[in-house]
């Protein structure tokens, strides 16, 4: 499901390049391999960045799809193949009945999931500038 952003967004912005930087490569005598990978990747790089982030981020997002494939159990797992309940399937179940405390536990666990969030947008953001 997170694959079709990724990739989507990734295409656009390799289409977006200008065709002068595959012409110019190939006319420094490049093949057609180096020319993409040293010429057109580069110049989408920023594009396909995003891309990524965005995919991680609906991948963290995604709720629904989660809790019917990992099983939805509120338990600790005792092996590796046990099923798990992740941070939004907890949320989404459970507070249409919490009240009180269990209501807080629940509002801190969705903090702790936007801290989460943010520390991956802030390392993507990192690297990013690091790159450029």
């Amino acid at each position: 499901m997170i694959l079709p952003t990724v990739i989507g967004i990734s295409e656009s912005s390799i289409r977006a390049v200008d065709e002068s930087y595959y012409e110019g490569a190939l006319a420094l005598g490049a093949s057609h391999e180096r020319s993409v990978f040293f010429a057109i990747l580069p110049a989408a790089k920023s594009g396909i960045l995003a891309a990524v982030i965005l995919g991680v981020g609906r991948a963290i997002g995604e709720t629904m799809a989660v809790i019917m494939v990992a099983g939805n159990q509120p338990v600790i797992p005792s092996s590796i193949l046990s099923g798990v309940r992740t941070l939004t399937a907890n949320i989404v179940i459970e507070m249409g009945y919490a009240a009180d405390l269990h209501r807080l536990a629940l509002i801190a666990t969705a903090v702790v999931l936007f801290v989460f969030i943010m520390i991956i947008n802030l390392s993507f953001s990192y690297l990013k500038r690091r790159m450029h």
